[in-house]
């Protein structure tokens, strides 16, 4: 059976009947949300939006694997805060460093002593010895970028189609239909037309690569060394080694981007794959669920900074921020590598997304639906589309959003929450075999009306 013989008028109907099931178990959210006319969209952060219901769930409570919402439903919760709490809600070593240090100042400007351990465990994780801190993984980005230009006197930034840096610029932009690169759909307010300040290429292709490079006007590459947020796509057999080689052929600096690929294993994606770049940046998990990120630089990048007495690196300059390692976030970051995302709290997590994804294939094969299933250490997605897609064009192309929103209401109407933004299960430490199956109970259920 393939996705398009899927009946559009069953699953139509079937959608209808979940979003009154929703609407009637979310009264208290459906008038939070009613009432909310101060706030842009209704929501304190314009994605929230991004609800399969209608209207999104209100928090009353997290803890580890669960929430609670504030009409009392419980769910098994795999979106955690779309990686920000890959650590579980509100772990308790996280929560005893923040409440220690509520007490005793959170905006003083002056360094402490868990910013140094941080750095260090971060140094000793993705190998780049020098780190620095923001309080998200997009001013991180933005940060690196403006190092690198700086360092290489290049204008340009290159990005792969379809990729997640957060909101920088640079980043919004895709191979158009020419194979030329061209803004994303959606934009919004781009300073200037991003084919300025940006070049592209699809993931997995070093020819396109090489020919984007050959300008010779790229300071860096700035890549997640997966695809992750138009759904999982894996780098083929020898392309992340060809990318390291290309970028030093044409004097380009390689930034990893972790914050969603951390999910490989203690150090992400760099360490388990054996990658080389010159800067890592991450965010979201390493907080524990506060908000933090971080860029780290290689020794001869940050010698090569550090005797630029150009460089305004210190006032206004425009890179940092009043609240850029901030003692709480500090706090929050020690606690979460130290204690938290530990190297036996990833095994565990990865056992987990493992089962999680056998499990899925099962019952996908069991359908005889085209979908395909890929994992990148905990964090596990299905695609409607098989085999995987090998790069984000081909990826948007298999979105299905009709399909994705019943799954997701269904799931949750039988509590339990994917991401809201693609069919992204992550795993946290307090996450049990029972949760995967409970998962899998319900996403059985769901095909076997659907189909």
């Amino acid at each position: 059976m393939s996705t398009d013989s899927i009946s559009r008028a069953r699953l139509a109907d079937l959608t209808a009947r979940e979003l009154a099931t929703f609407a009637d178990r979310h009264a208290g959210s459906r008038a939070a949300y009613a009432n909310a006319d101060h706030l842009f969209g209704r929501v304190p952060m314009t994605w929230m939006n991004k609800a399969a219901g209608n209207f999104p769930i209100y928090l009353d409570k997290a803890r580890g694997s669960r929430i609670t919402d504030v009409d009392g439903n419980e769910f098994v919760d795999f979106a955690l805060g779309d990686t920000g709490a890959m650590a579980g809600h509100s772990p308790e070593p996280v929560v005893a460093a923040v409440t220690a240090r509520l007490r005793n100042g959170l905006a003083t400007m002056m360094p402490t002593e868990d910013a140094a351990v941080a750095g260090a465990e971060l140094a000793r994780r993705f190998g780049l010895p020098a780190w620095s801190f923001a309080l998200t993984a997009t001013d991180a980005n933005r940060w690196a970028i403006r190092l690198l230009r700086a360092v290489t006197g290049r204008s340009k930034i290159l990005v792969n189609s379809y990729c997640y840096h957060g909101s920088v610029d640079e980043s919004l932009i895709v191979v158009g239909p020419d194979g030329r690169g061209a803004s994303r759909e959606g934009n919004v307010g781009a300073p200037v037309d991003v084919t300025m300040t940006s070049r592209v290429a699809e993931f997995n292709d070093l020819a396109g690569l090489e020919r984007e490079l050959a300008y010779g006007d790229v300071a860096a590459v700035l890549m997640e060394p997966a695809l992750t947020n138009i759904g999982i796509v894996l780098p083929e057999d020898g392309y992340l080694a060809g990318v390291r080689e290309l970028t030093r052929r044409y004097g380009t600096y390689l930034i990893n981007d972790e914050t969603h690929t951390f999910s490989a294993g203690p150090g992400g994606a760099t360490a388990y794959w054996g990658l080389e770049p010159d800067v890592v940046t991450i965010g979201k998990a390493i907080g524990g669920g506060v908000p933090v990120g971080a860029y780290g630089l290689s020794a001869e990048l940050a010698g090569t900074l550090s005797g630029r007495d150009d460089l305004d690196l210190v006032d206004m300059g425009g890179v940092g921020g009043t609240l850029a390692g901030n003692p709480l976030s500090m706090a929050a970051t020690r606690a979460t590598l130290s204690e938290v995302l530990t190297e036996a709290a990833f095994a565990g997590m990865i056992e987990t997304a493992t089962a999680f994804a056998d499990g899925l294939v099962k019952i996908i094969e069991g359908y005889g639906l085209p979908w395909s299933v890929s994992r990148l250490g905990a964090r596990v997605e299905y695609r409607f589309a098989s085999p995987a897609p090998r790069n984000g064009t081909e990826s948007a192309r298999g979105a299905d959003a009709a399909l994705e929103d019943f799954l997701h209401v269904y799931l949750a109407n039988r509590g339990v929450l994917l991401t809201p933004f693609h069919n992204m299960a992550l795993m946290c430490p307090q996450t049990t075999p029972a949760d995967v199956a409970r998962h899998h109970e319900i996403f059985d259920a769901a095909l076997k009306e659907l189909v």
